[in-house]
């Protein structure tokens, strides 16, 4: 339901964002950021129609013509998470029309629609020189997340020789039981590491089964629904999911599932997400996780990605030592999240 406010002479009104607010977006986002991303509007537009219950998108207008929006997702297992969350991708208001308070509106539509949907905190990112932002989310009421955000140049062309780790989980997760192995030879380029560790290969449609069954080895957790929709996006845009898989006598015995972000969160370069990783525990320390990571980056290369991301909870040494090994370092990123109480429901 849309709601209007008045302002002074001029009305503003708070609905949902619509396909015919498309090219407003673009040219809001082209005046705040001084290019365009047109094709990045486009994907999000895309993905929001395949899956409407999980992009969450508010636009503020006045006067008839939009002045503002903001863009979210819900987060079902991203990073090893058991909690729901939402994900403010997204937010943008017209230069002339900042300052009146807009953008913390549409910040309230999205924890008013996630309060009602039982989720109780909002995540996002920004880097630390972009000021402005940081200025707003502070006093939106974010507070600086635990979680670690670690990113590497994909331009790298070897991995550092690892150590297997005794145990591991997903990025972001809590448990460190099952292992997620990745161990691997040291002195090879990756490219010499895809080929020596096994069939990995593309994501197929059989495969989500097995991907499940190893989750859930390594997680304790039924997140079926969460690595649905992910299998769902790479089989029908694989320029934006990266997925792959690692075979042993043809049987599924790993996974990675990455996404390329062409302007979450402001950014200027074009970077990858790995949301997910994993490795059967009867496989470890057999260097599969190596093998997966490094396919991932000869894909991930070809599609012209300069930079890898990931998100690693507190307290998770054993993953975090291994992405820190293969070439990952502390992001100019930092995450921030912000709780929220239920009586804000509307």
């Amino acid at each position: 339901m849309a709601q209007t406010l008045g302002r002074g002479t001029t009305q503003v009104e708070l609905r949902k964002l619509t396909a015919a607010d498309f090219a407003r977006v673009v040219a809001i986002d082209a005046a705040l950021i001084g290019r365009t991303r047109r094709v990045y509007f486009e994907r999000r537009l895309q993905a929001a129609l395949r899956a409407p219950e999980d992009h969450i998108q508010f636009a503020a207008g006045e006067d008839g013509e939009l002045a503002g929006y903001a863009l979210g997702r819900r987060m079902l297992g991203e990073f090893g998470r058991a909690d729901p969350a939402l994900r403010l991708e997204v937010i943008g208001v017209w230069p002339a029309q900042q300052g009146r308070g807009l953008g913390l509106r549409l910040l309230g539509e999205l924890e008013g629609w996630a309060l009602a949907h039982g989720i109780r905190e909002i995540r996002t990112s920004a880097h630390w020189r972009e000021h402005a932002l940081l200025g707003f989310l502070d006093r939106a009421g974010f507070e600086l997340g635990r979680n670690h955000v670690i990113d590497c140049e994909l331009h790298a062309d070897r991995l550092a020789e690892l150590e297997p780790p005794e145990t591991g989980i997903s990025p972001g997760g809590e448990r460190a039981g099952a292992e997620v192995d990745f161990g691997a030879q040291g002195g090879n380029d990756f490219e010499a590491l895809a080929r020596d560790r096994g069939e990995v290969r593309a994501l197929a449609v059989g495969d989500l089964a097995g991907i499940a069954a190893i989750d859930r080895e390594i997680t304790g957790r039924n997140r079926d629904r969460y690595l649905s929709r992910l299998a769902d996006e790479a089989m029908s845009d694989s320029a934006i999911r990266v997925s792959l898989v690692a075979v042993r006598q043809g049987v599924t015995v790993g996974f990675v599932m990455a996404k390329t972000d062409f302007g979450d969160f402001g950014r200027t370069e074009p970077t990858a997400v790995i949301d997910t990783i994993g490795v059967h525990p009867q496989f470890a320390g057999t260097g599969i996780g190596a093998a997966l990571l490094s396919q991932l980056f000869v894909n991930l290369h070809a599609l012209r990605v300069q930079r890898v991301e990931t998100v690693i909870a507190q307290g998770n040494l054993n993953l975090l030592g291994f992405f820190y090994k293969a070439g990952f370092a502390p992001s100019g990123r930092l995450a921030f999240v912000k709780q929220l109480a239920a009586e804000r429901r509307h």
